[in-house]
């Protein structure tokens, strides 16, 4: 039977204290217990149901949880007050002194800054690598590793990853592969494809209002029990925990995630042909130009298209502010980090999202300082959009002179 994510959300039934629609907000940082014994046996973990203090979980946190973990197909999650508060726990979780890891070479400045300069305090070892070549992946390998580590759709550069076939690999030397899953929402899901555990940044297409941060981790419940240990989760003693007032209002708007991501697909697939066809350097997995176009088809649940997410390459880093700034003036959008808003936001990685990785890495990479990355918004006349656009970018001369004017 086909995997439904939205119809797994949707099934989901919570009601309020007071019989309300939406569940109750559980607005305390500690709880109640009416006899001793079940404190202590909450401490020590054997108490199920029960709540101790806001850091562990609340039941606003939980709901948000069991959400994500039947969008992901995974037996539970924990939910966390950022995205990298959730990815910093689940890797310091499976990882200690002397440990490595393997990380895709193109993932989110801040997961390679963690990885690159702050894990080898803690004596763990990170090799970057091409993660689109299963042979470098294997040929990495050694036998201090533990994690294999990579986004579905890489930010900023878009490469696709081979979820079924890196899953196969982890199990075949007794890996963990962890999926950061931040760009591909419904689109993709990598816990059905054979990946141990998946991560989301909820600021982005999940919560959809650019109002709030949060993080989840999608597992098992082995694993998610151990990161919430009193005595030695990472989860837990890190402290990255959510308020229950964002749990509560991240639920919300997930009820509108199946709607809202077909949006944000359908517009970017329309901006990239279009973008494609003007002869600008477009990366788009829905292109067929895309190297990996037939991988993310292969994997992907199709009535949610192929993401939100584009690029174009306009040359250098002036022309590229150039034409953000002219399109933030022109009501285009907002030149501004993150994704997911409900109008597009663009910026330049290589000076922004992506500044922690050094310049040679980047040109390594692929990532030159004219690559802006678009994250589409929920335009209802895109055509209107692409018009301005294209208006902008004539302006500036960065078309070619025998582009097509549509």
């Amino acid at each position: 039977m086909k995997f439904k994510p939205a119809n797994n959300i949707q099934d989901l039934q919570y009601f309020g204290e007071f019989g309300g629609v939406n569940p109750s907000i559980s607005d305390s940082s500690t709880y109640t217990f009416l006899s001793a014994k079940t404190m202590f046996d909450t401490f020590e973990g054997n108490a199920d149901g029960c709540y101790l203090y806001s850091r562990h979980t609340t039941p606003s946190n939980l709901y948000l949880g069991e959400a994500l973990a039947a969008m992901e197909g995974t037996e539970t999650a924990n939910v966390a007050a950022s995205g990298m508060g959730a990815i910093t726990p689940a890797i310091l979780q499976i990882c200690g002194a002397g440990d490595h890891v393997i990380s895709s070479r193109t993932i989110y400045g801040g997961t390679y800054a963690f990885l690159k300069n702050f894990t080898p305090k803690l004596n763990i070892q990170t090799s970057f690598v091409d993660i689109t070549k299963l042979d470098l992946v294997e040929a990495a390998i050694t036998e201090n590793t533990k994690i294999i580590f990579c986004e579905t759709v890489s930010n900023p550069l878009l490469e696709v990853a081979d979820i079924t076939g890196l899953a196969a690999l982890a199990k075949k030397y007794d890996l963990k592969l962890l999926v950061d899953n931040t760009f591909s929402p419904l689109s993709i899901s990598p816990a059905v494809l054979g990946a141990d555990i998946v991560l989301h940044s909820l600021t982005k297409f999940i919560n959809g209002s650019s109002d709030t941060m949060g993080g989840v981790v999608c597992g098992t419940q082995e694993f998610i029990d151990s990161l919430r240990s009193v005595n030695d989760g990472a989860s837990m003693l890190l402290g990255s925990s959510m308020d229950s007032m964002r749990a509560a209002s991240i639920l919300k708007n997930m009820r509108t995630l199946h709607i809202r991501m077909k949006q944000h697909s359908k517009n970017a697939h329309f901006l990239a042909e279009r973008f494609e066809s003007l002869g600008l350097k477009t990366v788009y997995p829905g292109l067929e130009s895309h190297p990996s176009h037939e991988l993310f088809k292969s994997m992907m649940n199709e009535e949610y298209g192929f993401g939100g997410m584009l690029t174009i390459d306009v040359g250098s880093i002036d022309k590229a502010n150039e034409l953000m700034e002219l399109m933030q003036h022109e009501n285009l959008g907002y030149l501004a980090v993150s994704l997911g808003f409900y109008k597009t936001l663009f910026s330049a990685p290589g000076s922004s999202t992506s500044s922690e990785i050094p310049e040679e890495e980047q040109k390594e990479m692929g990532l030159s300082d004219g690559l802006i990355r678009f994250s589409i918004g929920l335009d209802n006349d895109i055509e209107r959009t692409f018009q301005v656009m294209l208006n902008c970018m004539q302006k500036l001369n960065i078309l070619e002179k025998e582009a097509i004017t549509v």
